[in-house]
């Protein structure tokens, strides 16, 4: 059937990161509305009835999964940065890469994508040789999967120099400094609060290629996936907003690189 949209792009959310009897978010519902989900694999958030359960959700609205690998930092939810070395990076992206795995295939179906998280992810969007450990895993455990990191960043380029495919990431709910990285969550104001102001920033992105950084500047960016996260209280809500008005706009929901999620 012929795609009726004039282009597509990915909705993805951070899912399963729930914990033994605490829990975050609504993940059933957003797993009615994104495209991708990157599921927490243990080390930040999940445990194995969590991802156990996330993938079947998944599996029901047919959404591509990933491996959402952190630093080993359970308390302080992988945001906090880590003195790790390269080996290490690779282990620990390998040891949860293997974790989520084995509950995606017993599900019948294969994995997507990988996605680093928090601390990890914002190392190896500048640290060459980090993100080069990462994108190495990635491809000797599975060299169709996708590595998703944020665009123009050291984590894309060193996807794209071992062969994997990549989706390069924007965020419609987070401010971007003049370089085209994230504000710090440290800073007050690092996250877009009001629901228009963070669905024209995600608009301009997928429409336009470009962000407004926050002394003005407008940085190109070229986004193939767009985060939602999933643990504020109106997550749902705004991804329900978000699809909408890119519907609206004529670009269709889909995952990156068409891959097929079933073996």
């Amino acid at each position: 059937m012929k795609n009726p949209f004039a282009k597509t792009i990915d909705i993805n959310s951070d899912l399963g990161e729930s914990f033994g009897a605490w829990r975050m978010g609504n993940d059933a519902a957003l797993l009615a509305i994104v495209s991708s989900a990157n599921i927490a694999c243990g080390f930040h958030g999940g445990d194995p009835d969590i991802m156990r359960g996330t993938v079947a959700m998944a599996v029901q609205h047919d959404v591509a999964m990933g491996a959402h690998v952190s630093l080993p930092d359970l308390q302080g939810f992988g945001r906090r940065e880590m003195a790790v070395t390269p080996n290490e990076a690779y282990a620990l992206t390998l040891y949860q890469i293997g974790a989520l795995h084995g509950f995606v295939q017993a599900a019948g179906t294969r994995l997507h994508h990988v996605k680093p998280h928090g601390a990890l992810y914002n190392m190896a969007a500048r640290d060459a040789k980090l993100a080069a450990a990462i994108a190495r895993a990635v491809h000797d455990f599975d060299r169709s999967l996708c590595l998703f990191g944020l665009a123009n960043s050291a984590l894309i380029d060193a996807g794209r120099a071992v062969g994997l495919p990549v989706a390069a990431e924007a965020f419609a709910d987070r401010r971007y400094c003049s370089d085209g990285t994230l504000q710090s969550r440290r800073e007050p104001d690092a996250l877009i609060q009001e629901s228009d102001e963070a669905i024209a920033q995600a608009m301009a992105m997928a429409r336009e290629g470009h962000v407004r950084a926050i002394d003005g500047s407008i940085v190109a960016l070229q986004a193939d996936t767009l985060c939602v996260h999933g643990d504020g209280a109106h997550a749902v809500d705004f991804a329900r907003q978000l699809r909408a008005a890119l519907e609206a706009a004529d670009i269709g929901i889909a995952p990156p690189h068409g891959m097929e999620r079933h073996a």
